[in-house]
């Protein structure tokens, strides 16, 4: 295989994932908010972008057209996903409205790894948008590739993801001076919030 064939389908993975990642999510709200408190940043980078690779991989490999066949496995996770998103949602709106919760002087209390993990694998593998995107819509676009080339898409769309949320998570850390004020973290917890419950009510309905 010529190099020359390689990276027409590493450059087409990388911007088909970035498409599907670069946009106003509940994963990458949590990722955001994490990034400008530089809590546990590169775990939760690190389970963001291992996840995808994960879910790229399986639908590389096939599983994306078993779910395609299998509806039932996508409704539970679409209830799962909207029940915890709702839930999320309201404790963002919790801490949006008591200011003593939002201060950025340390006041507020850290969140710990283990709840930093926990939260975002359950953002990422309780959101059935995530398997419908990596899973189904990677999947299909990798398969249609010949088949010397389709791992090399997912190659691709693997590093769009890490250097997505790479950049999401550290780069946070440049809004610091805006955030070391009250106000900003409950306009911050607002838009999360809103996000969230708004997520979680479309997923709910089936949207």
């Amino acid at each position: 295989m010529e190099f020359s064939a390689l990276v027409p389908a590493v450059a087409l993975g990388f911007g088909t994932s970035l498409a599907l990642i670069v946009a106003i999510g509940s994963q990458n709200a949590f990722v955001l908010r994490q990034g400008i408190r530089g809590e546990h940043v590169a775990a939760v980078v690190l389970v963001c972008s291992v996840s995808d690779a994960v879910l790229i991989a399986a639908g590389i490999a096939g599983v994306g057209a078993l779910m395609e066949a299998s509806p039932v496995v996508v409704n539970v996770a679409r209830y799962a996903g909207a029940a915890f998103l709702v839930g999320y949602g309201v404790l963002a709106a919790r801490r949006a409205i008591r200011p003593g919760a939002l201060t950025a002087s340390g006041k507020e209390p850290a969140l710990r790894a283990g709840a930093a993990i926990t939260t975002v694998l359950a953002l990422t593998w309780l959101n059935p948008h995530v398997y419908l995107d990596t899973v189904l819509l990677l999947g299909s676009v990798a398969n249609q590739q010949v088949e010397e080339l389709r791992w090399w898409f997912g190659g691709g769309a693997m590093a769009a993801s890490f250097g997505w949320f790479c950049a999401l998570g550290f780069g946070a850390r440049a809004l610091r001076p805006f955030f070391a004020r009250p106000s900003s973290w409950r306009i911050l917890d607002g838009f999360v919030a809103v996000v969230m419950l708004a997520l979680g009510v479309r997923l709910a309905l089936g949207a």
